[in-house]
């Protein structure tokens, strides 16, 4: 299988291990990532005015890539999936906006959202299947006890996301099972943990933050996975008290995959 990638900016910088063992995961389960030429930055937050076309223009370039080669589109920061999921929805349902993109675009053929967007969490479940993917375990995770962390960006809104239920989504635990581990059920996995706020209230992303750090270590949690740069560093920065392990989720599907430390060494060697 096939599909366009669209890495973003932070897997090029601060997320290097999300792209990393997801290109690797990926190539062991036989698909294709195809990135995508000349790529720029989404956004990084979906614009909530009607008339801001400028800062969707980089998302619909993508998306116009994509429909080129003729592949689903593949994401994985939460974020950029998140704004470009959005962005294409605004294409496929909004005339005035997908208007006025196509006409200072000038494409040769309009783009009206006729790309599939798709995170790689859906590729494993929808396209892969996770049944398939516990074949493929080498090292399964047995006796692991793993929380999701989805955050906010990842599933909402639900109308356009349409990953999973918003509130009592299931698509990480069941790739937490297909791996071998043991999923954490608990309160905050699908709260916000501050996001961007932290650039103005270190204190409110710091209390949002441990509230999620406590409750997957009340409900029994040994580590965390997440999708989503912006968290990872958030749970991070504020998980002195109960330092809890939180890492991507395409590092512990390249454990499973046996093939971590090929990464390991790669990153030894830099």
């Amino acid at each position: 299988m096939i599909f366009s990638y669209y890495p973003g900016c932070t897997l090029k910088t601060k997320a290097k291990d999300l792209d990393k063992y997801a290109r690797m995961s990926a190539q062991a389960l036989g698909i294709t990532l195809e990135e995508l030429p000349a790529w720029q930055c989404c956004g990084a937050v979906y614009p909530l005015a009607k008339d801001e076309i400028a800062t969707k223009l980089s998302s619909v370039r993508a998306l116009m890539s994509a429909k080129e080669q003729g592949n689903d589109l593949i994401t994985l920061c939460s974020a950029c999936h998140n704004v470009i999921k959005q962005v294409n929805n605004d294409m496929q349902s909004d005339k005035d906006i997908a208007g006025k993109i196509n006409n200072y675009l000038n494409p040769d053929v309009e783009y009206h959202g006729e790309t599939n967007v798709i995170h790689y969490l859906e590729m494993l479940r929808d396209k892969v299947g996770f049944d398939v993917l516990a074949q493929k375990v080498v090292h399964p995770l047995t006796g692991r006890k793993i929380a999701a962390y989805y955050g906010c960006m990842l599933l909402r809104p639900a109308s356009v996301m349409q990953m999973d239920n918003p509130e009592n989504p299931v698509i990480m635990e069941n790739f937490i099972r297909a791996i071998g581990g043991d999923p954490v059920i608990y309160p905050y996995r699908n709260e916000c943990c501050g996001g961007y706020v932290t650039l103005e209230d270190n204190a409110l992303v710091g209390k949002n933050s441990v509230k999620v750090l406590a409750s997957a270590e009340d409900n029994g949690a040994e580590m965390i996975v997440t999708a989503c740069p912006l968290c990872l560093y958030n749970l991070g920065k504020n998980n002195a008290e109960h330092k809890v392990p939180v890492i991507y989720f395409t590092e512990l599907l390249a454990e499973a995959l046996g093939i971590k430390g090929e990464g390991d060494k790669e990153n030894a060697d830099v």
